[in-house]
């Protein structure tokens, strides 16, 4: 932790224990909440997503305005199958944001690149129900008649292998004393997946959530703050992403 870092802790430490909890609804105005509706927020995320529960924490990090059962939210074992770098790479190569213009002259913004348009001659060709023959009899050409396929009667009825010459005894097939032995795969052809503990506490200080990532490798070993921030956009590596103890 850098020397500003450890200042800025310092004096945010000292206005949290020097003011209240926010009791006061502030969250049109200033974006801000409450103590109560970070509280019903998190019971709705619990309620919606079960992959998600209330933790108490450690009994000496515990906050007195927050129940004792309510000190945080967290998800665990979310996996991230690749680097941030790839992924900013294959954004860039899908033509990143562009803006789209409608008829309405009120243009939306795709975020992977322009959609592609759609190939009329490929929804020409797909037949109608128009286009099917219907009998007499008010039954409708098969659809796999229609492509060349077989017609219901041309199927085997399966009644016909009911006869006792058409049945096999022995199948060589089941005959055969060889096994065959399963080998473990190359390591190269193994996907590597790391994963992350995800919590989100109540910061007194700005009056907002606050995320935080734990990461692991495959052995479930804690990574590395450089391996972290490769799952990071850079935009927010080591400027809005920050290395601390958990709350």
């Amino acid at each position: 932790m850098v020397l500003s870092q450890k200042i800025h802790e310092a004096f945010k430490g000292t206005v949290e224990r020097m003011t209240g909890p926010r009791t006061v609804s502030a969250f049109k105005e200033k974006g801000v909440l409450s103590i109560a509706e970070f509280i019903i927020a998190g019971d709705n995320l619990v309620s919606k997503c079960p992959t998600w529960s209330w933790e108490s924490g450690e009994p000496s990090k515990r906050k007195s305005y927050l129940p004792n059962d309510k000190q945080y939210l967290i998800t665990r074992n979310v996996p991230c199958l690749r680097r941030a770098a790839s992924v900013e790479e294959d954004y860039e190569a899908a033509g990143g944001e562009v803006l789209i213009d409608n008829e309405d002259n009120d243009g939306w913004l795709a975020t992977h690149g322009k959609p592609k348009e759609t190939n009329s001659d490929d929804e020409e060709n797909f037949p109608s129900m128009e286009t099917l023959e219907i009998t007499k009899t008010n039954t409708i050409q098969s659809i796999s008649s229609y492509f060349g396929g077989e017609e219901e009667e041309d199927i085997p009825d399966m009644l016909e292998y009911e006869d006792p010459d058409n049945l096999i005894e022995t199948d060589p097939a089941t005959l055969q004393s060889t096994y065959i032995v399963a080998q473990e795969p190359n390591d190269d052809n193994i996907l590597r997946t790391r994963t992350y503990d995800v919590s989100i506490t109540y910061d007194k200080y700005y009056q907002t959530p606050r995320v935080w990532l734990t990461g692991y490798d495959e052995s479930r070993m804690l990574l590395r703050p450089e391996l972290v921030l490769e799952d990071v956009s850079q935009d927010h590596a080591r400027k809005t992403v920050s290395f601390e103890g958990h709350i």
